[in-house]
């Protein structure tokens, strides 16, 4: 069995969001914490790192160059250089208790946004859609922390997890990819990790960063786990596919909040790793304006 290898010599603060570039062979992800968006280049090693003055909790790539990114208090486009361009809009939740965090693109190029309840006394956090007309809707409430955001090869489920509550959630979509009502996947205890971000393949497996854990997993779309990998760090933050043939999953991981003697003895915390893989995952499409 293969296991997963480093990216390149680099460690995070919070890395999440890892989004890969099929046309220009690179993989981009943020930082969360210090309001990053980085790119690695695979063939010529190039890191490069953008700068936002807000926490970016997640990005999509646009069709039209640059990105949509949801910060802390809003969601903007910027241009490829980072610079923000237009409010999309305001942060549907209290700013100051809930940041945006996991999100992402379906198959119609709509972004989607989830953010983190941080005094997690209720579920006060939710799950945004910007349409291709720019309009935002709030689809999902009922959240603790938003996170796991991945759609079936189909087109006709939308997986969501809620980690700190430590469960996977799966939505029914129609045609025009609206969400009916949410069902539970699959359900953790403390030893097996909480489920963070998560990717799907073409057979439509579910694969989840288990923060925590030590791990990531495989699922079927019945919810049985059918392989993980050990990560010699314990807390991956999420997954996503890339590569010339979509067989190389890259995993974020983070060191938030960890103490000096758990960083001495595991230095590798918050670095990316690879690993190659036997199926290929689904890829996104970037966020698609009309």
């Amino acid at each position: 069995m293969a296991e997963p290898q480093l990216l390149f010599d680099y460690t995070g603060h919070l890395p999440e969001c890892p989004v890969w570039s099929e046309s220009e062979q690179a993989l981009y992800w943020a930082d969360i914490l210090e309001g990053e968006i980085h790119r690695y280049h695979l063939a010529s090693a190039e890191h490069t790192v953008l700068r936002f003055p807000e926490e970016v909790g997640c990005f999509a790539l646009r069709e039209k160059g640059g990105f949509i990114v949801a910060m802390r208090s809003a969601i903007w486009l910027a241009d490829k250089r980072g610079l923000l361009t237009h409010k999309v809009c305001d942060n549907p939740s209290n700013p100051e208790l809930a940041r945006f965090n996991d999100g992402g693109t379906d198959h119609a190029g709509r972004f989607y946004a989830g953010t983190f309840w941080a005094p997690q006394d209720y579920n006060g956090a939710l799950l945004v859609r910007v349409d291709n007309d720019l309009t935002p809707k709030v689809i999902q409430c009922d959240i603790l922390g938003a996170n796991g955001l991945a759609f079936s090869p189909d087109g006709k489920w939308m997986y969501t997890s809620d980690t700190p509550q430590e469960v996977i959630y799966r939505t029914p979509l129609d045609e025009q990819g609206e969400p009916g009502k949410r069902e539970v996947f699959r359900t953790f205890k403390k030893e097996e990790g909480q489920p963070d971000g998560a990717a799907t393949d073409i057979e439509g497996c579910y694969w989840s960063a288990l923060y925590d854990g030590w791990r990531i997993a495989r699922f079927s779309p019945e919810g049985e786990q059918l392989e993980e990998y050990r990560l010699p760090v314990r807390c991956p933050t999420m997954v996503c596919f890339g590569g010339e043939d979509m067989k190389t999953l890259f995993i974020t991981t983070t060191r938030e909040n960890m103490k000096q003697d758990e960083l001495a003895k595991f230095p590798l915390s918050g670095a990316i790793f690879t690993l190659p893989v036997s199926v290929a995952g689904v890829k996104k499409s970037p966020f698609i304006e009309r």
